[in-house]
C-alpha cells in the first residue's frame, strides 16, 4: 500500500496542468484540422467551421443534462428496499 506521503502521479497540480495543456493542444489541432477537410454538407449548419467540435460538445452536456434529470426522476428513498 502506497504511503500518504506519495500522491498518485495523475493527483499532482503539475501532472493535471500539462494534461489540461495536451489536451488543449490535441483539440486545437483537431479543430484546425477541419480547414483541411472539403466538406459536403447535408443541411446548413453542419458546413460550418467546427461544425463536429461544438455539436459533439453540445451533445454531451444535453446527456449529461438528461442522465441528471432522469437521475433525479428515478431516484429512491435511502429505505426503499427495507419497506
Amino acid at each position: 500500500m502506497a504511503s500518504p506521503d506519495h500522491d498518485h502521479w495523475l493527483a499532482r497540480p503539475n501532472t493535471i496542468s500539462l494534461l489540461w495543456a495536451i489536451f488543449g493542444v490535441i483539440l486545437t489541432t483537431v479543430v484546425l484540422a477541419d480547414f483541411l477537410v472539403e466538406h459536403h454538407p447535408l443541411f446548413g449548419l453542419d458546413g460550418t467551421f467546427g461544425f463536429a467540435a461544438w455539436y459533439g460538445f453540445a451533445s454531451c452536456i444535453a446527456l449529461v443534462l438528461f442522465a441528471k434529470a432522469l437521475g433525479a426522476l428515478l431516484k429512491r428513498l435511502d429505505t426503499y428496499y427495507n419497506d
